[in-house]
């Protein structure tokens, strides 16, 4: 098997990622997954995929992490990692789809109006 790219995107993180057979390795802008992301929740989010195609050990991945905060990286992360293995492995693709891995959220940050402090907030109102 070579290598093959998939990206995933979250809010304003973009993650692209190369995936090839290995240890299970998963490198993060040349960082060690624990190290990048030490929270446990948010390592298991990004291990969701890899749980649900049975391949945790199979594959080693090498990411590239751009933009927005934690939880948006991990779930661009996350739809990256489920676009791969479903492009490596088409009988996974349905159990992927079951679990909602391979959705893109399309939930932005809403731009702020002018003469507004935010999107939709108002100043406040004084009568006198």
């Amino acid at each position: 098997m070579e290598a093959v790219n998939a990206i995933g995107r979250r809010k304003s993180a973009v993650a692209r990622i190369i995936i090839k057979e290995g240890k299970g390795n998963i490198t993060i802008n040349k960082r060690d997954l624990q190290e990048y992301f030490p929270l446990q929740q948010v390592q298991y989010l990004i291990h969701q995929p890899l749980i649900a195609a049975d391949a945790e050990n199979k594959y080693d991945i090498m990411v590239n992490l751009k933009g927005g905060g934690v939880t948006g990286q991990a779930e661009a992360l996350r739809l990256a990692i489920a676009r791969a293995l479903a492009t490596i492995n088409p009988e996974v693709k349905e159990a992927l789809k079951d679990k909602k891995l391979l959705t893109r959220d399309p939930r932005q940050v809403e731009r702020k109006k002018p003469g507004r402090p935010g999107a939709r907030k108002r100043f406040q109102f004084s009568k006198r």
